[in-house]
């Protein structure tokens, strides 16, 4: 009985002070909220608008009116280097920075953004000083993040090797793909240099960091053709099948190349028609072709490229074909001409002569209007962002990414 009395006694005291709390908090927040400037929030609207350049605006009238406001100098600063004013970015993060009152972890934000500032602004030198400033605390990861993209746009492969062995420490991360690629980068310096024995160094380093990194084959082939082994580069160049058989079209031309050299151009063609059966079939198109044109004449040429339209139709192999065909007309053309001259009394031969070389015309206008169709047509595409090459990279040109090109080419228009 008695603990049902201070029970009554104790519910209305708990919902008065229910109570208070309630008005003292949204007291409060009235307050707070008047002490904001009306710029702050007409900023916030422009921006979920998406109107930078008028929240920026309302942001300088409030930075102005309240220059302590740390958090809107940050937001500033990112909208200004978003927009590429990267001059007013860096001033506003420098200020910050330097302001001797400013807390240790809101300097330290300071200086990332300022590294992030320097190296939009292409200051490389000064990004990487503000960034090197921050290897400990909570912007470490960040900071050597940047770092590292600093590095690949730099070249400087070594630091960058360095900075993604910290990374990997620090992130608990995979890097060994960056890192192999470096290793590359590096490999292909010294060959380049004339240093084999510098790039058998990188590369085997290559395969003990990523036994699956395609490229390092390629260059350990380039090495050996370069020294004269012939053979062993194409126990290299050969031996991707066993990898990752897409990537042998990368390397169609050192084979052939390889073959030459050692007199076995036979050996190079009909390793070629054999991959000209599986799914390599676009990417072997144009080396195929020049290789049966160069061995065995446009004849065989356009054959060739009858009997792959037939496996694999595709505009490629039909210009590929109307090319051959065109080599051949432009071959029978003298041998038509001096016919036509030996038996120009015969009515006949001359209209046989005059439908030959309408045929040739006609086929030489076809296969220049496909060429100019297919021209620009084989791409490259990231499976990252998109981007679509030519060319094949290793990096990709538009996110920087690091084998993200998938070494098939696709007719795709635009």
């Amino acid at each position: 009985m008695m603990f049902e009395t201070w029970w009554l006694l104790a519910l209305p005291l708990v919902f008065g002070l229910g109570w208070m709390a309630a008005r003292f908090d949204l007291r409060q927040l009235l307050s707070e909220q008047g002490a904001l400037p009306r710029s702050y929030f007409k900023g916030l609207n422009f921006l979920l608008n998406e109107q930078p350049d008028k929240a920026i605006d309302a942001f300088i009238e409030v930075a102005r009116l309240d220059p302590e406001t740390t958090e809107l100098h940050f937001a500033l600063g990112a909208l200004f280097r978003r927009r590429g004013e990267t001059e007013r970015a860096i001033r506003v993060h420098q200020n910050l920075a330097t302001r001797p009152d400013l807390p240790e972890p809101e300097r330290e934000h300071a200086l990332y953004e300022l590294g992030q500032d320097f190296l939009r602004a292409g200051l490389l030198d000064r990004a990487e000083e503000s960034l090197r400033r921050l290897m400990s605390g909570p912007y470490a990861a960040s900071a050597k993040r940047v770092l590292l993209e600093l590095y690949e746009v730099e070249k400087e492969w070594q630091k960058a090797i360095d900075a993604a062995r910290e990374l990997q420490t620090l992130e608990q991360k995979d890097y060994r793909v960056q890192i192999a690629q470096f290793c590359c980068e590096l490999a292909q310096d010294a060959l380049q240099r004339k240093k084999p024995d510098a790039a058998i160094e990188w590369l085997n380093q290559v395969v003990q960091e990523n036994p699956a990194n395609v490229r390092a084959p390629m260059l350990l082939g380039d090495v050996a053709l370069a020294a004269g082994d012939a053979r062993g580069a194409l126990s290299h160049w050969l031996g991707i099948e066993k990898q990752d058989a897409s990537f042998l079209p990368l390397v169609a031309d050192r084979v052939v190349k390889a073959y030459a050299t050692l007199g076995e151009q036979g050996q190079a063609l009909a390793w070629l028609r054999e991959l000209l059966k599986g799914n390599l079939a676009a990417e072997l198109l144009d080396t195929a072709y020049r290789t049966e044109l160069e061995l065995n004449g446009p004849v065989a040429a356009a054959t060739l490229m009858r009997e792959q339209l037939r496996r694999q139709p595709t505009l490629l192999a039909l210009t590929k074909y109307f090319e051959a065909q065109a080599a051949q007309a432009s071959a029978a053309a003298p041998a038509a001409v001096t016919e036509g001259a030996a038996a120009s009394e015969d009515a006949g031969t001359s209209a046989d002569v005059e439908v030959k070389d309408t045929q040739a015309q006609e086929t030489a206008a076809i296969r220049d209007l496909l060429q100019a169709r297919t021209r620009n047509l084989a791409r490259y595409t990231c499976r990252e962002c998109g981007f679509r090459a030519r060319l094949f990279y290793w990096q990709c040109p538009g996110c920087n990414r690091w084998e993200t090109y998938a070494p098939r080419r696709t007719e795709a228009l635009g």
